[in-house]
């Protein structure tokens, strides 16, 4: 089947994506971020593991007839994206489990992880250090640093 219905596991694919890229666009909940990041490349695997499969192709391994001998019958699916998504899957767990020690982390630093409220606290800080005269940018360390140098 060649049809729109033959390619089902492409059209998964989309739509893990959209799911993923509408939950990271979306959701100001940083774990919801996090998860959708995951589906998004899960739809990444898919869509490399798919591209991989030949029509007719059979695991890329030797088999044996009746004689003993050994025998390469083709055609077989390309083992190279199988690896390199195995090896995706690993990073990509990490890099998941990284994101939601850094969303503790925030957690207890801001008490939410709502990515909105925390951007609304960083602002009022902000605004605070400016009303008290302490305004510092990377302009003004260097400046400080400077004067510093002057001075000893």
């Amino acid at each position: 089947m060649t049809g729109a219905l033959g390619i089902y596991n492409y059209w998964i694919y989309v739509l893990l994506m959209m799911i993923g890229l509408y939950g990271v666009i979306a959701k100001p909940n940083l774990i919801k971020q996090a998860i959708a990041l995951g589906l998004f490349q899960t739809g990444i695997f898919l869509y490399y593991i798919s591209m991989a499969v030949v029509d007719g192709g059979t695991a890329p391994v030797w088999t044996t007839i009746l004689d003993g001998a050994q025998k390469y019958e083709g055609p077989y699916d390309n083992p190279l994206p199988h690896v390199l998504i195995l090896t995706a899957i690993v990073v990509s767990v990490s890099v998941l489990a990284v994101a939601l020690a850094l969303i503790i982390n925030i957690k207890r630093a801001y008490g939410t992880i709502e990515y909105d409220e925390i951007e609304a606290m960083d602002q009022a800080d902000k605004r605070a250090d400016y009303q008290r005269g302490q305004v510092t940018d990377a302009a003004d360390d260097v400046e400080h640093r400077q004067e510093g140098h002057h001075h000893a």
